[in-house]
């Protein structure tokens, strides 16, 4: 039995909420294509919204091919990091959410309607992807907690089954 809190290899795919790891992948790689190849009002949203996107996405990658590989196995705190990661890239993509919809509402003349679509595109693939890390970091909290309380009852169970004068020997 397999008494690890995170899953490895070919259990990655099949496990949720790892598997959607492939969904924040597809999601966070169209918001990245699409914000690089349009046009908004703001230098400055547009930057932030690569930022956070190619941020994003190469965490994403970078956790998925530990998990698949079965690196995570050398080291305890994994899970730690999960965790972490899912709640920090939920609420950046959610300010990236809120600013791209910004973008698009302020988009005025001089924009073609092409640029317009894309910038469309983009604003609900990033609510997508916010919704696919909420919904992560949710369960990521929810297997944290189930671990850190199975720990915590492991080691209680270490301090009861010590002989009452361990520290004479």
């Amino acid at each position: 039995m397999d008494d690890r809190p995170l899953p490895s290899g070919i259990k990655v795919f099949t496990t949720f909420p790892d598997a959607l790891l492939i969904f924040e992948f597809v999601f966070g790689g169209l918001v990245w294509i699409l914000i690089a190849s349009s046009q908004v009002p703001l230098p400055l949203i547009q930057g932030w919204v690569m930022f956070v996107s190619v941020f994003c996405f190469v965490g994403t990658t970078i956790l998925f091919f530990l998990y698949v590989t079965g690196i995570d196995d050398k080291v305890i705190k994994w899970i730690d990091l999960d965790v972490t990661y899912h709640c920090l890239a939920a609420v950046l993509y959610f300010s990236l959410s809120v600013l791209e919809a910004l973008a698009v509402i302020s988009m005025e003349d001089g924009f073609t309607y092409e640029h317009f679509l894309e910038n469309i595109a983009a604003a609900v693939f990033s609510y997508v992807a916010t919704l696919l890390y909420m919904v992560h970091a949710v369960f990521s909290l929810i297997r944290w907690k189930k671990a850190a309380k199975d720990t915590q009852w492991e080691s209680q169970m270490v301090i009861t089954l010590r002989p009452p004068y361990s520290f004479l020997v």
